[in-house]
């Protein structure tokens, strides 16, 4: 399997692209891909239950989205943060560039900030707040630039799974948007936490795959999640995000804890523990892309993808599924 970002590329026509959520979370469509036979078949989301077995465990992650970006009153400096540290500090993306130098005093969402650090090698500033940001008040949902539209209050609903819990991400575990209480109340399932950061966002820079760096992500597994884990037969995983906390854990049963992962899932990766992912329809030349190649194989994605586009799926976050058994 290639190890060039340029094989991941594929044209995405722009109506394909759902900006808003359908009016029923599980009115999705699902593509199902048999990684044995080699097939692709259309279905419904609704008929997730019929390719659940006895003794298997859905496997969730309950992060829950903050309203991290943050606008001046004026709308002209934006700054979305992403990862908490000491002391009032934040790590965050801001634009634009020349105005979030070090250096910067900035009035926004009812506190002052002072730009401290800027990293050269991706643009993320240190930001101190003079106090807590209120980011319920006045903090923005971080849907998706590619959704072409300003965030509202549907996004505060719909841009969350319905079992979020733990607030820390800055986008949302989109597989899991899906779900209603009911489906998912009828399903054996665990939840696990993993609080999705940057690299949701950022490109991959480089051609040559291997030169690729995550951005770490903190994640948690509970007592009752490693349980359920050790007892199941085979885990069908909820999203990307999922699979990472999955495949980043050490050998044998697990054990609860938490940790950081920044594993990226490329071809020739070894998988260790999944046997089924949920995943939504993904960006070309993205991680998320290259790690559904890398677990169902190349040909047969592009495949799938080839055949999403002509049976007009819906894309991305507020798109459609994909099931890969």
């Amino acid at each position: 399997m290639s190890a060039s970002l340029c094989d991941y590329d594929f044209e995405l026509p722009r109506e394909l692209i759902a900006s808003r959520p359908l009016p029923d979370r599980a009115a999705s469509r699902m593509m199902v891909v048999d990684r044995a036979a080699g097939t692709i078949s259309h279905r419904a989301f609704r008929e997730l239950p019929e390719f659940i077995h006895p003794g298997d465990l859905l496997v969730l992650n309950n992060s829950r989205v903050i309203p991290a970006r943050l606008l001046t009153d004026d709308g002209k400096i934006e700054i979305l943060v992403f990862e908490k540290m000491p002391e009032g500090r934040w790590r965050a993306f801001a634009r634009p560039g020349k105005r979030t130098l070090p250096g910067a005093v900035i009035p926004i969402a009812g506190t002052t900030a002072h730009i401290e650090e800027v990293d050269a090698a991706d643009g993320t500033r240190i930001v101190r707040f003079e106090s807590e940001p209120d980011f319920e008040a006045r903090g923005h949902m971080p849907i998706p630039p590619y959704l072409g539209r300003e965030d509202d209050e549907e996004d505060r609903v719909r841009y969350q799974t319905v079992y979020a819990k733990v607030a820390g991400s800055v986008a949302a575990p989109t597989a899991g948007l899906h779900f209603t209480p009911e489906i998912l109340a009828a399903l054996p399932h665990a939840f696990v936490t993993l609080h999705v950061g940057p690299g949701t966002f950022l490109p991959v820079r480089t051609d040559n795959l291997e030169e690729h760096k995550m951005h770490a992500e903190e994640f948690e597994v509970g007592v009752e999640a490693a349980e359920a884990i050790n007892q199941a037969k085979r885990l069908v995983l909820v999203g990307t995000t999922t699979l990472r906390v999955m495949e980043s854990l050490p050998p044998g049963p697990v054990r609860p804890g938490a940790g950081s992962t920044d594993i990226f899932v490329r071809p020739g990766f070894a998988f260790q523990r999944i046997d089924a992912l949920l995943t939504n329809f993904h960006l070309p030349k993205s991680t998320l892309f290259i790690l559904v190649c890398a677990l169902a194989g190349h040909d047969l994605m592009r495949e799938a993808y080839a055949q999403a586009i002509r049976e007009h799926y819906r894309f991305f976050s507020y798109g459609d599924c994909m099931l890969i058994l």
